[in-house]
C-alpha cells in the first residue's frame, strides 16, 4: 500500500502539464496587459487625429 502511494506522489511530481496551462494563462494576462496599455496610451492621440480630420472635412 505504501509504495502504490509513493508511486503516485512520484508521478504527480513529475506530471508538468498543470504548470504548463498556468505559463500559457501568465504569458495571456501579460499580453493583455501591454495591449491595453499601449491603447491607453494611444487613445488620447488618436482621438486628437481624427477631431482634425473631421474639422477638415
Amino acid at each position: 500500500m505504501q509504495e502504490k502511494f509513493l508511486g503516485l506522489i512520484v508521478k504527480l511530481q513529475n506530471d508538468a502539464s498543470g504548470a504548463t496551462a498556468i505559463e500559457y494563462g501568465l504569458i495571456a494576462a501579460g499580453i493583455a496587459v501591454v495591449i491595453i496599455g499601449g491603447i491607453s496610451l494611444a487613445g488620447g492621440a488618436l482621438t486628437n487625429t481624427f477631431n482634425t480630420i473631421t474639422a477638415a472635412l
